[in-house]
């Protein structure tokens, strides 16, 4: 009489133990060969484990997301502009795989001194002969700005201003209370315009293509960035002025007519929680999201909080796919959109 677990058994008679959540898929071993592309890197990730596991199911999760009938949410924080990933984002949005960015103020204000022919530049974090402290002592007497190993000559900022007063705000102010969004959008014509009619010789950027592409941007923290600094300055003496819960009713619109809906968060901070909490209003949540983190989430904040956290909230779907990398996103963005 045969077993009913004989199949389990070998030569030897071993017999394997039930595993409900074990599946034979073994580690393979990552390749590096002569003409790899950022693809095929991407792909020789998924062989291996832990990171790299990550960043190619992240690659997966993104090809699904970037599909014409998902909605897909970008939300950008962090110093991605100053530190050179303005070009990837710009591009997303013309090759029409962003539906929505949510932003910082910051970041649109990097984007905008690039768009006008400012430009960052490669630096230190300290200097020889000199402690931290002392070089950006140094830094300040020459009007430099330092974003960690980023230089920003702080004329650039003066131009900025000039360029919201002379190219934006007037516009807006024939408007009197505008919403966050209308502000994105004309300083989005605004950089394109003068990077035209001046001959600038770099991409107009991020603004720029969302407004040509007819792509929202929302900005909840507009008031924590020179843009915003500029803005309430320009209205304590002019009719302009901003209305912070106008993009409220729009932007939830967005979610609630989705057919599918996916979140790219990149960073933490507001443009996350703006971005996630918009589906808490929504009669659905996001079927895909990735995110691209260094944040722990031990500390209970919001930039480390897990996606699979946010699932208990509500802001994702049961069943939905989805991933968080855990590395610098300078780093990881570019390998994932290069599938886009």
């Amino acid at each position: 009489m045969s077993d009913e677990h004989d199949h389990d058994s070998d030569a030897d008679g071993h017999h394997e133990p039930e595993r409900e959540t074990f599946s034979h898929d073994p580690i393979g071993h990552a390749e590096v060969r002569a003409g790899m592309t950022v693809g095929d890197l991407a792909d020789e990730y998924g062989n291996a484990g832990v990171g790299a596991a990550n960043l190619h199911e992240a690659v997966d999760i993104t090809e699904a997301m970037f599909d014409d009938d998902v909605t897909v949410f970008f939300s950008l924080a962090g110093a991605m502009v100053p530190t050179g990933m303005r070009a990837i984002v710009a591009d997303l949005i013309r090759d029409g795989y962003i539906d929505v960015l949510v932003t910082t103020g910051a970041n649109l204000t990097h984007d905008s001194i690039e768009a006008i022919g400012g430009k960052h530049h490669h630096g230190e974090v300290t200097a020889e002969g000199k402690t931290e402290r002392e070089h950006d002592e140094q830094l300040r007497d020459e009007g430099v700005d330092r974003i960690y190993n980023v230089y920003l000559p702080q004329e650039f900022f003066a131009t900025f201003e000039s360029h919201l007063r002379d190219e934006v705000f007037p516009v807006l102010e024939e408007e009197g209370v505008v919403s966050i969004q209308r502000l994105t959008e004309e300083l989005g014509r605004a950089n394109a315009d003068v990077n035209e009619r001046d001959d600038v010789h770099e991409d107009p950027g991020i603004a720029a293509a969302a407004y040509e592409n007819d792509v929202p941007i929302y900005c909840p923290a507009v008031q924590d960035s020179v843009l915003g600094l500029q803005a309430w300055m320009y209205s304590q003496t002019s009719d302009f002025s901003l209305d912070a819960l106008a993009d409220m009713t729009p932007l939830t619109d967005i979610a609630y007519h989705a057919d599918e809906a996916a979140a790219f968060v990149v960073g933490g901070g507001v443009p996350k929680n703006f971005t996630l909490q918009t589906m808490l209003v929504s009669p659905d949540a996001y079927d895909y999201a990735v995110q691209l983190t260094m944040d722990p989430q031990q500390t209970g904040g919001l930039s480390g909080a897990t996606l699979d956290e946010a699932r208990s909230w509500g802001k994702l779907e049961k069943d939905a796919e989805n991933v968080s990398v855990y590395a610098d996103a300078t780093l990881s963005l570019i390998p994932i959109s290069e599938r886009a």
